[in-house]
């Protein structure tokens, strides 16, 4: 279903088309995907340039002479200049490749983390993902410095007046989340990360949630570091970015060590390449990363811009029709969202809830979203997550709502 708005930015229908996830049917009905918070599913330009790799250039990258080897080589190092541009980064060599958002984050905790010392506090928030708070648990107890964390309004909002009296001159690291996969929250990490460096704080971005629902320019956020991953971007899984300002790359010490990430190695010692090459030791995910050079190009075809209008539209559709279910409370309500309904419904279990929606075609994610500090704010041990992507439309919403009268009617109530 459109809306003006739609006609003028989005042909949400012909988009879908490129989706070929999206065509099929679940349970003998059409699939409503709303677990894009989760993995957002991939285009046919995404398949085909995988696709065409293994097919025609598989080989690995670097120092190979034989032409496959140099075409998958151009093929990779291109895709590093897209993603400096996606980003907005100051040079290319500030791009390293990873596995995803939770790899680049474990990176910077186990480089940055070691020369914390007894006193030095790390800053996260209460809304973070896991992958933003275990390792940075580790590291404080290896080094002996203070995990402190931004706590909660009752709207899924941060409390700023907390975060600045929690910030001080032992912050040593502010890492926190863009977009919250729990909640849907846009933080305000422009003013965030200002407040923080003037302090002398290294500060890092879990960009996660954000890559493919708003425009990132790293260099107007200010942050010092930014990670996300590429199966949240329309691209495949087991690839993903850590941005980082070049002189606090090059300050950073190897994580992994292996091919790729040296310049000389003996037994008497070994010396490292330069950036980014250091940071990606062995045989990377070439095809992944091909794969996310064609996400980037496609998203900047259907533009952010458009992409933000149209989500913007749904998320104020969808959070008007869930209000009309009896008995159904949204979990974050912040005034700044992106796509993400999390909600509960009275004497239901959430897993209940998305096991009775599959029966009916419909997509959504039900647990604790690997965000278990938000859930016990909110007092609940889960909640149904629906999440939004450009490619979905009213109709979709409508059905979520359809299923919920099933849900409520199969058990009852």
């Amino acid at each position: 279903m459109k809306t003006a708005v739609a006609d003028s930015f989005l042909d949400v229908e012909r988009l879908r088309r490129d989706f070929p996830c999206l065509q099929q049917e679940v349970r003998g009905k059409p699939l409503v995907y709303l677990d894009n918070a989760a993995t957002t599913q991939v285009p046919r330009s995404v398949i085909s340039a995988v696709s065409s790799f293994h097919i025609h250039d598989r080989a690995n990258i670097h120092r190979g002479v034989h032409t496959l080897s140099q075409r998958a080589t151009k093929a990779y190092d291109a895709v590093r200049e897209n993603v400096a541009a996606f980003v907005h980064a100051f040079e290319s060599r500030e791009v390293v490749f990873t596995k995803g958002a939770t790899e680049g984050l474990n990176l910077l905790a186990h480089t940055l983390g070691r020369s914390l010392v007894p006193g030095d506090e790390v800053l996260v928030t209460g809304m973070e993902h896991h992958s933003n708070i275990v390792p940075w648990q580790i590291v404080c107890e290896a080094t002996g410095a203070t995990l402190k964390h931004v706590p909660l309004t009752d709207t899924g909002a941060l409390d700023l007046e907390a975060f600045e009296s929690l910030l001080g001159p032992s912050t040593r690291i502010l890492s926190m989340v863009h977009v919250s996969n729990a909640l849907g929250t846009i933080n305000p990490v422009q003013d965030m990360v200002a407040k923080a460096r003037a302090l002398g704080a290294v500060t890092v971005l879990d960009g996660a949630q954000a890559v493919a629902h708003l425009p990132v320019d790293v260099q107007a956020l200010g942050c010092d570091f930014y990670v996300f991953s590429g199966h949240k971007l329309f691209g495949p899984t087991g690839v993903g970015v850590l941005w980082g300002r070049a002189e606090l790359l090059e300050g950073l010490p190897p994580w992994q060590g292996g091919g790729d990430m040296i310049r000389s190695v003996s037994f008497a010692g070994t010396t490292y390449a330069d950036i980014p090459a250091r940071f990606e030791a062995g045989t990377p995910n070439i095809a992944g990363v091909i794969g996310l050079g064609a996400a980037i190009d496609f998203v900047n075809r259907v533009g952010l811009d458009a992409i933000g209008v149209w989500e913007r539209n749904l998320l104020e559709y969808g959070t008007a029709a869930l209000a009309e279910v009896q008995g159904l409370r949204m979990v974050g309500t912040a005034p700044q969202k992106a796509g993400v309904m999390s909600f509960v419904l009275e004497g239901i279990h959430p897993h209940d809830i998305g096991t009775i929606l599959d029966m009916e075609g419909i997509a959504v994610r039900a647990g604790h979203h690997c965000a278990q500090p938000v859930m016990e704010h909110f007092q609940v041990p889960a909640t149904a997550r629906a999440s939004l992507s450009f490619y979905n439309t009213r109709a979709d919403i409508d059905a979520l709502v359809q299923g919920l009268a099933v849900v409520k009617e199969t058990l009852g109530r």
